[in-house]
Protein backbone atom coordinates (compact mmCIF):
# COMPACT_ATOMS: atom_id res chain seq x y z
CA UNK A 1 0.00 0.00 0.00
CA UNK A 2 1.36 3.44 -0.94
CA UNK A 3 2.42 5.80 1.84
CA UNK A 4 -0.43 8.17 2.68
CA UNK A 5 0.75 11.70 3.58
CA UNK A 6 -2.23 12.41 5.82
CA UNK A 7 -1.24 9.54 8.12
CA UNK A 8 2.27 10.94 8.55
CA UNK A 9 0.75 14.39 9.17
CA UNK A 10 -1.64 12.98 11.78
CA UNK A 11 1.18 11.17 13.53
CA UNK A 12 3.26 14.35 13.41
CA UNK A 13 0.39 16.24 15.03
CA UNK A 14 0.35 13.60 17.79
CA UNK A 15 4.09 14.16 18.31
CA UNK A 16 3.57 17.92 18.49
CA UNK A 17 0.88 17.80 21.17
CA UNK A 18 2.85 15.13 23.06
CA UNK A 19 5.83 17.50 23.31
CA UNK A 20 3.43 20.26 24.41
CA UNK A 21 1.93 18.10 27.15
CA UNK A 22 5.22 16.76 28.50
CA UNK A 23 7.04 20.09 28.39
CA UNK A 24 4.35 21.93 30.32
CA UNK A 25 4.04 19.03 32.76
CA UNK A 26 7.77 19.03 33.44
CA UNK A 27 8.57 22.75 33.56
CA UNK A 28 5.49 24.66 34.75
CA UNK A 29 5.48 25.90 38.34
CA UNK A 30 3.12 24.00 40.65
CA UNK A 31 1.05 27.08 41.65
CA UNK A 32 0.33 27.74 37.95
CA UNK A 33 -1.09 24.29 37.27
CA UNK A 34 -4.63 25.40 37.99
CA UNK A 35 -4.50 28.13 35.32
CA UNK A 36 -6.21 27.87 31.96
CA UNK A 37 -2.99 27.71 29.96
CA UNK A 38 -1.65 24.68 31.81
CA UNK A 39 -4.99 22.85 31.86
CA UNK A 40 -5.39 23.44 28.13
CA UNK A 41 -1.92 22.03 27.43
CA UNK A 42 -2.74 18.84 29.30
CA UNK A 43 -6.20 18.50 27.77
CA UNK A 44 -4.86 18.84 24.23
CA UNK A 45 -1.76 16.77 24.95
CA UNK A 46 -3.85 13.97 26.41
CA UNK A 47 -5.03 13.15 22.89
CA UNK A 48 -1.48 12.25 21.80
CA UNK A 49 -1.56 8.78 23.35
CA UNK A 50 -4.99 8.11 21.84
CA UNK A 51 -3.75 9.11 18.38
CA UNK A 52 -0.58 7.02 18.69
CA UNK A 53 -2.53 3.91 19.72
CA UNK A 54 -5.16 4.37 17.03
CA UNK A 55 -2.55 4.81 14.31
CA UNK A 56 -0.49 1.89 15.61
CA UNK A 57 -3.64 -0.17 15.13
CA UNK A 58 -3.97 1.15 11.57
CA UNK A 59 -0.35 0.13 10.87
CA UNK A 60 -1.07 -3.34 12.22
CA UNK A 61 -4.05 -3.53 9.86
CA UNK A 62 -1.83 -2.61 6.90
CA UNK A 63 0.64 -5.30 7.99
CA UNK A 64 -2.11 -7.93 8.15
CA UNK A 65 -3.30 -7.05 4.65
CA UNK A 66 0.27 -7.19 3.34
CA UNK A 67 0.86 -10.57 5.01
CA UNK A 68 -2.24 -11.95 3.26
CA UNK A 69 -0.53 -11.30 -0.07
CA UNK A 70 2.90 -12.56 0.94
CA UNK A 71 2.29 -15.39 3.39
CA UNK A 72 0.28 -18.46 2.31
CA UNK A 73 0.41 -19.93 5.82
CA UNK A 74 -2.08 -18.76 8.46
CA UNK A 75 0.45 -19.53 11.19
CA UNK A 76 3.12 -17.40 9.51
CA UNK A 77 0.65 -14.51 9.17
CA UNK A 78 -0.12 -14.71 12.88
CA UNK A 79 3.58 -14.89 13.75
CA UNK A 80 4.19 -11.78 11.67
CA UNK A 81 1.41 -9.84 13.42
CA UNK A 82 2.36 -11.09 16.89
CA UNK A 83 6.02 -10.39 16.19
CA UNK A 84 5.19 -6.71 15.77
CA UNK A 85 3.73 -6.66 19.27
CA UNK A 86 6.75 -8.44 20.73
CA UNK A 87 9.04 -5.94 18.99
CA UNK A 88 7.20 -2.94 20.45
CA UNK A 89 7.17 -4.55 23.91
CA UNK A 90 10.93 -5.11 23.70
CA UNK A 91 11.38 -1.47 22.71
CA UNK A 92 9.21 -0.42 25.65
CA UNK A 93 11.39 -2.19 28.20
CA UNK A 94 14.59 -1.13 26.47
CA UNK A 95 13.38 2.45 26.74
CA UNK A 96 12.48 2.07 30.42
CA UNK A 97 15.89 0.55 31.18
CA UNK A 98 17.65 3.33 29.25
CA UNK A 99 15.78 6.14 31.02
CA UNK A 100 16.41 4.48 34.40
CA UNK A 101 20.13 4.22 33.67
CA UNK A 102 20.19 7.78 32.30
CA UNK A 103 18.74 9.16 35.55
CA UNK A 104 20.46 6.73 37.95
CA UNK A 105 20.37 6.91 40.95
CA UNK A 106 17.51 9.41 40.93
CA UNK A 107 14.91 6.91 39.69
CA UNK A 108 14.09 3.64 41.50
CA UNK A 109 14.55 0.36 39.61
CA UNK A 110 10.79 -0.25 39.95
CA UNK A 111 10.32 2.37 37.21
CA UNK A 112 11.59 -0.18 34.66
CA UNK A 113 8.34 -2.12 35.06
CA UNK A 114 6.06 0.89 34.63
CA UNK A 115 3.31 0.25 32.07
CA UNK A 116 3.76 3.16 29.70
CA UNK A 117 2.17 3.76 26.32
CA UNK A 118 4.64 1.53 24.43
CA UNK A 119 3.96 -1.31 26.87
CA UNK A 120 0.24 -0.97 26.32
CA UNK A 121 0.74 -0.70 22.55
CA UNK A 122 2.92 -3.80 22.33
CA UNK A 123 0.72 -5.94 24.56
CA UNK A 124 -2.44 -4.86 22.74
CA UNK A 125 -0.83 -5.71 19.38
CA UNK A 126 0.21 -9.09 20.71
CA UNK A 127 -3.30 -9.90 21.92
CA UNK A 128 -5.12 -8.50 18.89
CA UNK A 129 -2.81 -10.31 16.47
CA UNK A 130 -5.22 -13.26 16.76
CA UNK A 131 -7.64 -11.31 14.55
CA UNK A 132 -5.45 -12.23 11.55
CA UNK A 133 -6.92 -15.75 11.94
CA UNK A 134 -10.30 -14.38 10.82
CA UNK A 135 -11.10 -14.02 7.13
CA UNK A 136 -10.14 -10.64 5.59
CA UNK A 137 -13.76 -9.68 4.92
CA UNK A 138 -14.68 -9.96 8.63
CA UNK A 139 -11.53 -8.74 10.36
CA UNK A 140 -12.52 -5.08 10.52
CA UNK A 141 -15.81 -5.97 12.19
CA UNK A 142 -14.03 -8.27 14.66
CA UNK A 143 -11.53 -5.52 15.54
CA UNK A 144 -14.30 -2.94 15.98
CA UNK A 145 -16.24 -5.39 18.18
CA UNK A 146 -13.12 -5.97 20.30
CA UNK A 147 -12.65 -2.23 20.72
CA UNK A 148 -16.26 -1.68 21.76
CA UNK A 149 -16.07 -4.62 24.19
CA UNK A 150 -12.95 -3.17 25.86
CA UNK A 151 -14.68 0.20 26.23
CA UNK A 152 -17.80 -1.39 27.74
CA UNK A 153 -15.88 -3.66 30.12
CA UNK A 154 -13.37 -1.08 31.39
CA UNK A 155 -15.50 0.17 34.36
CA UNK A 156 -16.31 -3.45 35.32
CA UNK A 157 -12.67 -4.55 35.23
CA UNK A 158 -11.84 -1.94 37.88
CA UNK A 159 -14.41 -3.27 40.38
CA UNK A 160 -12.85 -6.54 41.72
CA UNK A 161 -10.19 -6.70 44.43
CA UNK A 162 -6.91 -7.01 42.55
CA UNK A 163 -4.67 -6.99 45.66
CA UNK A 164 -3.58 -10.66 45.31
CA UNK A 165 -2.37 -9.97 41.76
CA UNK A 166 1.23 -8.78 41.20
CA UNK A 167 1.42 -5.04 40.65
CA UNK A 168 2.89 -5.25 37.15
CA UNK A 169 -0.02 -7.43 35.97
CA UNK A 170 -2.55 -5.19 37.70
CA UNK A 171 -1.11 -2.13 35.96
CA UNK A 172 -1.46 -3.81 32.58
CA UNK A 173 -5.15 -4.46 33.19
CA UNK A 174 -6.68 -1.70 35.34
CA UNK A 175 -6.29 1.99 34.50
CA UNK A 176 -4.87 4.29 37.16
CA UNK A 177 -2.91 7.51 37.28
CA UNK A 178 0.44 7.41 35.51
CA UNK A 179 -0.02 4.18 33.52
CA UNK A 180 -1.63 3.07 30.25
CA UNK A 181 -3.65 -0.05 31.01
CA UNK A 182 -5.24 -2.30 28.40
CA UNK A 183 -8.63 -1.40 29.82
CA UNK A 184 -9.45 1.04 28.30
CA UNK A 185 -6.48 2.12 26.13
CA UNK A 186 -6.29 -1.07 24.04
CA UNK A 187 -9.69 -0.09 22.64
CA UNK A 188 -8.07 2.72 20.67
CA UNK A 189 -5.63 0.29 19.06
CA UNK A 190 -8.44 -2.16 18.26
CA UNK A 191 -10.54 0.56 16.65
CA UNK A 192 -7.50 1.79 14.75
CA UNK A 193 -6.96 -1.77 13.53
CA UNK A 194 -10.53 -1.77 12.23
CA UNK A 195 -9.93 1.56 10.47
CA UNK A 196 -6.67 0.34 8.93
CA UNK A 197 -8.29 -2.84 7.64
CA UNK A 198 -11.09 -0.81 6.08
CA UNK A 199 -8.58 1.56 4.50
CA UNK A 200 -6.68 -1.30 2.85
CA UNK A 201 -9.91 -2.42 1.19
CA UNK A 202 -10.85 1.04 -0.09
CA UNK A 203 -10.15 1.99 -3.68
CA UNK A 204 -8.14 5.16 -4.28
CA UNK A 205 -11.12 6.97 -5.79
CA UNK A 206 -13.19 6.23 -2.69
CA UNK A 207 -10.71 7.73 -0.22
CA UNK A 208 -12.51 11.08 -0.32
CA UNK A 209 -15.76 9.36 0.57
CA UNK A 210 -14.05 7.36 3.32
CA UNK A 211 -12.67 10.51 4.93
CA UNK A 212 -16.05 12.22 4.62
CA UNK A 213 -17.53 9.25 6.44
CA UNK A 214 -14.76 9.53 9.05
CA UNK A 215 -15.69 13.18 9.68
CA UNK A 216 -19.40 12.36 9.92
CA UNK A 217 -18.86 9.38 12.24
CA UNK A 218 -16.39 11.35 14.36
CA UNK A 219 -18.89 14.18 14.81
CA UNK A 220 -21.63 11.71 15.76
CA UNK A 221 -19.41 9.92 18.29
CA UNK A 222 -18.41 13.20 19.96
CA UNK A 223 -22.06 14.22 20.25
CA UNK A 224 -23.13 10.80 21.55
CA UNK A 225 -20.31 10.75 24.09
CA UNK A 226 -21.08 14.27 25.29
CA UNK A 227 -24.76 13.39 25.65
CA UNK A 228 -24.01 10.16 27.53
CA UNK A 229 -21.57 11.89 29.90
CA UNK A 230 -24.29 14.37 30.87
CA UNK A 231 -26.91 11.78 31.75
CA UNK A 232 -27.89 11.72 35.44
CA UNK A 233 -27.72 7.91 35.58
CA UNK A 234 -25.36 5.13 34.47
CA UNK A 235 -25.49 1.39 33.86
CA UNK A 236 -22.38 0.89 36.00
CA UNK A 237 -22.29 0.72 39.80
CA UNK A 238 -19.02 2.67 39.84
CA UNK A 239 -17.27 4.68 37.18
CA UNK A 240 -14.29 7.06 37.03
CA UNK A 241 -14.79 9.49 34.16
CA UNK A 242 -11.11 10.21 33.50
CA UNK A 243 -9.95 6.60 33.86
CA UNK A 244 -12.58 4.23 32.45
CA UNK A 245 -15.63 6.14 31.23
CA UNK A 246 -17.13 4.71 28.00
CA UNK A 247 -18.48 8.19 27.25
CA UNK A 248 -14.98 9.71 27.36
CA UNK A 249 -13.60 6.89 25.20
CA UNK A 250 -16.35 7.52 22.67
CA UNK A 251 -15.55 11.24 22.57
CA UNK A 252 -11.84 10.57 22.12
CA UNK A 253 -12.50 8.11 19.29
CA UNK A 254 -14.65 10.71 17.57
CA UNK A 255 -11.91 13.33 17.92
CA UNK A 256 -9.36 10.95 16.37
CA UNK A 257 -11.62 10.39 13.35
CA UNK A 258 -12.06 14.16 12.98
CA UNK A 259 -8.28 14.70 13.16
CA UNK A 260 -7.71 12.07 10.47
CA UNK A 261 -10.31 13.69 8.21
CA UNK A 262 -8.84 17.17 8.78
CA UNK A 263 -5.31 15.87 8.09
CA UNK A 264 -6.48 14.32 4.83
CA UNK A 265 -8.23 17.54 3.79
CA UNK A 266 -5.08 19.56 4.56
CA UNK A 267 -2.55 17.29 2.83
CA UNK A 268 -4.68 16.58 -0.24
CA UNK A 269 -6.29 19.95 -0.93
CA UNK A 270 -4.74 22.74 1.15
CA UNK A 271 -1.00 22.04 1.46
CA UNK A 272 1.17 22.98 -1.50
CA UNK A 273 3.33 19.91 -1.35
CA UNK A 274 7.05 19.88 -0.74
CA UNK A 275 8.72 19.66 2.63
CA UNK A 276 6.45 19.38 5.68
CA UNK A 277 7.89 19.62 9.19
CA UNK A 278 4.77 17.95 10.56
CA UNK A 279 5.25 14.94 8.30
CA UNK A 280 8.93 14.83 9.22
CA UNK A 281 7.93 14.46 12.87
CA UNK A 282 5.38 11.81 11.92
CA UNK A 283 7.89 9.69 10.00
CA UNK A 284 10.29 9.60 12.96
CA UNK A 285 7.80 9.57 15.84
CA UNK A 286 9.51 6.78 17.80
CA UNK A 287 12.92 8.47 17.73
CA UNK A 288 11.41 11.81 18.75
CA UNK A 289 9.47 10.11 21.56
CA UNK A 290 12.65 8.60 23.01
CA UNK A 291 14.83 11.70 22.72
CA UNK A 292 12.32 14.28 23.93
CA UNK A 293 11.52 12.21 27.03
CA UNK A 294 15.23 12.14 27.86
CA UNK A 295 15.37 15.92 27.54
CA UNK A 296 12.11 16.85 29.24
CA UNK A 297 12.24 14.44 32.18
CA UNK A 298 15.95 13.60 32.36
CA UNK A 299 18.70 15.11 34.46
CA UNK A 300 19.54 17.54 31.63
CA UNK A 301 16.49 19.67 32.42
CA UNK A 302 16.54 19.19 36.19
CA UNK A 303 17.45 22.84 37.02
CA UNK A 304 14.28 24.09 35.27
CA UNK A 305 11.92 21.39 36.51
CA UNK A 306 8.66 22.95 37.81
CA UNK A 307 10.32 26.36 37.82
CA UNK A 308 8.93 28.18 34.77
CA UNK A 309 5.94 30.39 34.07
CA UNK A 310 3.32 29.49 31.46
CA UNK A 311 4.95 31.84 28.95
CA UNK A 312 8.43 30.43 29.52
CA UNK A 313 7.09 26.86 29.30
CA UNK A 314 5.60 27.77 25.92
CA UNK A 315 8.95 29.12 24.74
CA UNK A 316 10.74 25.95 25.89
CA UNK A 317 8.11 23.86 24.10
CA UNK A 318 8.78 25.72 20.84
CA UNK A 319 12.55 25.28 21.24
CA UNK A 320 12.26 21.55 21.96
CA UNK A 321 9.89 21.10 19.02
CA UNK A 322 12.33 22.89 16.69
CA UNK A 323 15.18 20.71 17.96
CA UNK A 324 13.13 17.56 17.40
CA UNK A 325 12.25 18.64 13.85
CA UNK A 326 15.96 19.13 13.18
CA UNK A 327 16.82 15.73 14.65
CA UNK A 328 14.03 14.07 12.67
CA UNK A 329 15.18 15.66 9.41
CA UNK A 330 18.76 14.52 10.00
CA UNK A 331 17.51 10.97 10.62
CA UNK A 332 15.47 10.96 7.40
CA UNK A 333 18.47 12.26 5.44
CA UNK A 334 20.62 9.52 6.97
CA UNK A 335 18.08 6.87 5.97
CA UNK A 336 17.88 8.28 2.44
CA UNK A 337 21.68 8.17 2.05
CA UNK A 338 21.73 4.58 3.32
CA UNK A 339 19.00 3.69 0.82
CA UNK A 340 20.96 5.21 -2.06
CA UNK A 341 24.09 3.29 -1.07
CA UNK A 342 22.12 0.04 -1.40
CA UNK A 343 20.99 0.84 -4.96
CA UNK A 344 23.22 -0.76 -7.66
CA UNK A 345 25.27 1.89 -9.55
CA UNK A 346 23.53 1.05 -12.84
CA UNK A 347 20.17 1.94 -11.30
CA UNK A 348 21.21 4.96 -9.24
Amino acid sequence: MRRLPFLDWSRGFAVLIMILCHSFNSFTQVPLRSTGGYILSQSIGGMASVLFLFMAGMTLGFQMASADRRQPSLLLRWRSAAGRGVYVLALAYLFRITTWAFDYPGVPARAILKVDILNCMGMAMLLLSAIVMIGPARRAWAAAAAGCAIIALSPLVALPDWSPVPTVIYEYIVQQRGVFALFPYAAHLALGLAAGLLLTRAEKLNLDHLMLGSAALGTALVMIGKYASGLPYTLYSKIDYWFNSPALMTIRTGIVLLILAASYLWTEYAARGGWSWMQVLGKTSLLVYFVHIMIVYGWVSQPWRRALTIEHSAIVTILITAAMVGLAQLRLMQLERAKLRRVPPALA
